[in-house]
């Protein structure tokens, strides 16, 4: 649906050009909710800008729809733009018109009459749960009510690609999850692909089908969210998911933590449990089979595109033999493995 091919963006400043993009070459299917994440100045924002022409690229193509944007200006430009609908941080409503004259306004732009744009207006606000709120002005609108009259106005030209640059980042975590189950609802009875930029990690794992995380105007990691998630390769995608996947660990652990084995030291363990594997209850065959306690120290899971992940730092407690040997059992068990250090007695104080 959506192809960016070696997209570059430089902009003049009094202090010379600043080049945003360097060379963005992506791809986004039909039907996807594809997002793209990045720390302020990583150029999301001018990348999301550039698909529909809003920032026009220094160079490089903007393939939307088969249809080349980026060869297009004018009136076929602005006619192309009907199949893009766009969501804004800040909603852009106008204070002057109530939520269904909101929506109405993008059809009435579009030439059709008053009473014709907000017929077609009404089902639109019913489809994002505001049918009873069409008289309401934005001043008498929650943020939250106020992005879904944003995300109607957005559908009212039936596009085909829906771009929401920083959507959520105004809302409160509750209000976020909503606006975010509705795009996913929308996305899947309409089948209307979406690309959502955003800095919140817990908002790509919450709707997203693949990531592309932007480090300086560049790709630095782009594939499956649950790949991205379970396995990054980046370093700037790592701190990402750090807070939401890899708890650090308790501090007094950290501190007690050893590099060698001590005399009566034992390792400390991350096991990794991903996918198909994070259903093998693996801690209570090592304990059955090779005669070792496992201290649980810390113990996450969760759930990642419906697929489970498990973090556990475990205090490996017996032989070194046994231990060795219940660690090469665990990794035939398709599950990561991780030495952290070694502390010397019980570490269960610090649990």
């Amino acid at each position: 649906m959506i192809e960016l091919r070696d997209l570059t963006k430089t902009f003049q400043t009094e202090g010379g050009p600043v080049r945003v993009l360097k060379g963005i070459s992506l791809t986004v299917q039909k039907s996807e909710v594809f997002g793209v994440i990045g720390r302020s100045g990583a150029g999301k924002s001018t990348l999301v800008r550039c698909i529909n022409l809003l920032e026009r690229p220094t160079s490089g193509q903007v393939i939307v729809a088969g249809q080349e944007i980026t060869a297009l200006r004018g009136r076929a430009l602005r006619q192309a733009r009907h199949s893009i609908g766009m969501i804004f941080q800040h909603f852009n409503l106008l204070s002057s018109r109530t939520a269904l004259e909101n929506v109405a306004l993008a059809l009435e732009l579009a030439g059709r009459s008053r009473r014709a744009a907000r017929a077609a207006a009404a089902p639109l606000l019913e489809l994002v749960g505001l049918a009873d709120k069409r008289g309401r002005y934005p001043a008498e609108l929650s943020g939250g009510e106020k992005q879904r009259v944003g995300i109607a106005r957005a559908l009212a030209s039936e596009p085909a690609v829906l771009l929401c640059d920083e959507a959520t980042s105004a809302l409160d975590p509750e209000t976020t999850q909503s606006i975010l189950a509705l795009l996913r609802d929308i996305n899947r009875k309409l089948g209307l692909t979406v690309v959502l930029i955003t800095h919140e990690m817990q908002v790509i794992k919450e709707i997203c089908d693949r990531v592309a995380v932007l480090e300086h105007g560049e790709i630095a990691e782009m594939g499956p969210v649950f790949d991205v998630f379970t396995a990054p390769t980046a370093e700037v995608t790592r701190r990402f998911v750090r807070d939401l996947v890899d708890r650090e660990l308790p501090a007094n652990l950290v501190a007690r933590l050893n590099a060698r084995p001590e005399l009566g030291g034992n390792p400390v363990l991350r096991i990794v449990f991903r996918g198909p594997s994070a259903h093998s209850p693996v801690v209570a065959e090592v304990v059955r089979q090779f005669g070792i306690l496992l201290n649980i120290l810390q113990a996450t899971v969760d759930y990642i595109q419906g697929a489970p992940y498990g973090n556990v730092i475990v205090e490996a407690i017996g032989g070194e033999q046994d231990v060795a040997r219940a660690i090469d059992f665990i990794r035939g068990k398709d599950l990561k493995v991780e030495v952290l250090g070694h502390v010397a007695g019980d570490a269960r104080a610090v649990a």
